[in-house]
């Protein structure tokens, strides 16, 4: 049986034997057990920091990790203390790498592959003799900061050991897992962090919902428009309360709203594609959070972009967050090219290119082509270039930051407050502006 697929729960012994899992946002160490861990050896203490490997499907915490949480995060100190006193006696926050080679050497084997293959290359980037402490329990607590990867990289590089793709034995779902990683992520590290840590809990469930609404909403009103193909072309279409109207723009919802709303099966069919097809697995690498986020991001970039520069236009699609997605995706596989081992890479950006600009033709021609509720015209396609501008800016910032704290890149924030800016903007645009400059709205439809 494959290591990685064995679960590594411990039996009982006359003392029990804590396993110790960092929790993903404090830095408690979690014990699993049991609270009474004064009495055992220090080198039990640190070894069991390594019952953190994790394969894909599978999770290490058993259900009485919850039980005793509270429990766990007082044993914390005692823990630190114990194993302090041990391989830091004079509480400088390093260890030898003599002691942390001998503790590899010990209990390594116990560990996931990919996830050794990191510690090794961390002893191997410190050629100081000595490994910040912090930085071992932020690798075993999946928190890991700028300088720790770079210390990991510069280590990597003086190691050879098997690439992901060349693994063989996957089961069907590690294959997939391992899918996603190429199509993602840059870094070999990191792919193979996220092969071993991956769980599919939760699953990608914002992407998925969001289409599903998407449809269900298009079906609905094909069935009572009788109309399938140019929906936006019936004169009762925008008698809906989603779509965005100039003349309804301080309905705040429609901002958003309006992406369950398409102009047809062909405009719903090219977004939901290329939603499902790049969200999707974005989604699974970097959380719904942040991809949803950058989803949200995009539509609302979107709508303000019309309201600002086309602003007698209604608006109609999921354009903006499709390709705030879409873009993101694409900047950072150009930015990262040599990194990026997806196959095909160079014929299908050609193709995803192909099909966002098939979709930003079609929504041109449509802005332009005679409207049948005059003087309102068709739907604008500013909203692909909101779009866009959220994913070449903040997306990029996303997926370049795998497992990193976004609070602590400094682009991020720059981007974030671009964006505040843009929005307060926009805001302020909708209020005054329209009377201002004394523009004529076509009516409500």
């Amino acid at each position: 049986m494959d290591p990685r697929m064995r679960a590594r729960p411990r039996e009982a012994h006359a003392s029990p034997s804590p396993a110790v899992a960092a929790n993903a946002e404090g830095d408690a160490i979690e014990v699993l057990e049991s609270t009474d861990v004064l009495p055992m050896a220090p080198e039990d203490h640190w070894k069991t920091l390594f019952d953190q490997g994790t394969a894909p499907g599978h999770s290490t915490r058993p259900p009485s990790a919850k039980k005793n949480f509270r429990e766990t995060k007082r044993a914390k100190e005692k823990i630190l203390d114990v194993l302090r006193e041990k391989f830091d006696p004079e509480n400088s926050g390093y260890i030898s790498t003599e002691q942390f080679r001998s503790l590899l050497n010990t209990h390594g084997s116990e560990l996931d592959p990919h996830k050794l293959a990191v510690l090794l290359a961390l002893a191997d980037s410190n050629a100081d003799g000595r490994i910040c402490y912090q930085d071992f329990v932020n690798l075993m607590s999946n928190k890991r900061s700028n300088s720790f990867r770079r210390a990991i990289l510069q280590g990597s590089r003086q190691r050879k050991s098997v690439a992901l793709l060349e693994e063989p034995g996957l089961s069907v779902s590690q294959r997939l897992v391992r899918h996603v990683a190429f199509e993602t992520l840059p870094r070999e590290m990191d792919r193979k962090w996220y092969y071993d840590s991956y769980t599919g809990c939760p699953p990608p469930w914002f992407i998925i919902v969001v289409t599903i609404v998407e449809v269900a909403v298009f079906v609905y009103y094909g069935l009572l428009l009788d109309r399938w193909v140019l929906q936006v072309s019936h004169p009762l279409y925008l008698r809906n309360p989603l779509v965005y109207h100039p003349q309804l723009r301080a309905q705040a919802w429609r901002y958003l709203s309006y992406i369950f709303m398409h102009a047809g099966i062909e405009h719903l069919t090219l977004n939901v594609l290329l939603q499902l097809l790049v969200g999707v697995p974005l989604e699974m690498v970097h959380g719904a959070l942040r991809i949803g986020f950058l989803y949200i991001s995009g539509v609302l970039a979107g709508s303000l972009a019309v309201s600002v520069a086309d602003m007698t236009a209604p608006v109609v699609g999921s354009s903006g967050g499709v390709y705030a997605l879409v873009s993101a995706h694409l900047a950072n596989i150009v930015m990262n090219w040599s990194g990026m081992k997806c196959q095909f890479k160079l014929l299908r950006m050609g193709a995803a290119l192909l099909c966002m600009s098939a979709e930003f033709g079609r929504a041109v021609w449509l802005r332009f082509y005679p409207s049948v509720y005059p003087p309102c015209p068709n739907p604008s396609f500013v909203a692909h270039l909101g779009g866009v501008a959220v994913g070449v800016t903040l997306g990029v910032v996303v997926l370049r930051n795998y497992e990193q704290r976004l609070q602590e890149q400094s682009l991020w924030w720059i981007f974030i407050l671009v964006y505040i800016v843009f929005v307060l903007f926009a805001v302020f645009w909708n209020i005054f502006a329209y009377s201002l400059l004394e523009l004529r709205l076509p009516p409500l439809p």
